[in-house]
């Protein structure tokens, strides 16, 4: 998918109070330093445009919340919505998911959302697809023991690895639907991103698991 370049975004993201441009810095110390809590943090990786992750921060002031986007055309649109109407629990980094046992500490996250990512469909590339038992192996050293992963996809091909992956990985699948809209139980709750509702109303069922370790 080709995205349209936004100049300046950059700049805006590297100034916003939000956005935290060396995050590195703060690794092991996110509640304390960032935050100015003892509250769990849960994070998503691929936030694209933010409405997921800033509904819940603002449904759930108890928990902190940080939104990883790789790309700051994308990170802008996110940080847009919330400059008025900021949130005291929600932070912004722009940087690669590669990155991610960089940031974060051995069990300093309490989970992790992971929202129609990319595909990544040709078989050499399956590797850098998030729900890859690679990037499950990441994920294993930020989480705490307890920690979760939820995966949300249009994409059935995409799940279907992703099934295959977590036990694989050592993950246990809580539980999974390759219809969320139309299972009551896991769509309770539900917050739909932007391509969610964009894929949703053109008649694609919704694909979820739950996993943990």
């Amino acid at each position: 998918m080709r995205l349209k370049n936004v100049p300046g975004s950059r700049e805006a993201v590297a100034n916003c109070a939000f956005a935290i441009d060396e995050p590195g810095e703060f690794k092991g110390r996110w509640a304390r330093e960032v935050f100015d809590n003892d509250l769990p943090i849960y994070i998503e990786v691929g936030m694209g445009k933010g409405k997921f992750i800033t509904e819940l921060a603002r449904r759930n002031p108890q928990i902190n919340y940080v939104g990883i986007e790789k790309y700051s055309s994308v990170l802008i649109r996110a940080i847009e919505k919330t400059q008025n109407d900021p949130l005291p629990n929600l932070r912004f980094i722009r940087m690669d998911a590669e990155d991610i046992e960089d940031i974060f500490a051995k069990g300093e996250v309490a989970g992790i959302y992971l929202n129609f990512s990319d595909p990544w469909p040709k078989d050499r590339h399956a590797k850098r697809r998030l729900p890859s038992r690679r990037f499950l192996e990441r994920f294993a050293n930020i989480l705490t023991d307890e920690g979760s992963i939820e995966f949300k996809t249009d994409n059935r091909e995409l799940f279907e690895f992703a099934l295959e992956e977590a036990p694989a990985a050592g993950w246990k699948i809580v539980c999974s639907t390759f219809d969320l809209h139309n299972d009551p139980s896991m769509n309770e709750g539900n917050i739909m991103t932007e391509y969610e509702e964009k894929f949703s109303g053109q008649g694609h069922p919704i694909c979820k698991y739950v996993i943990t370790r």
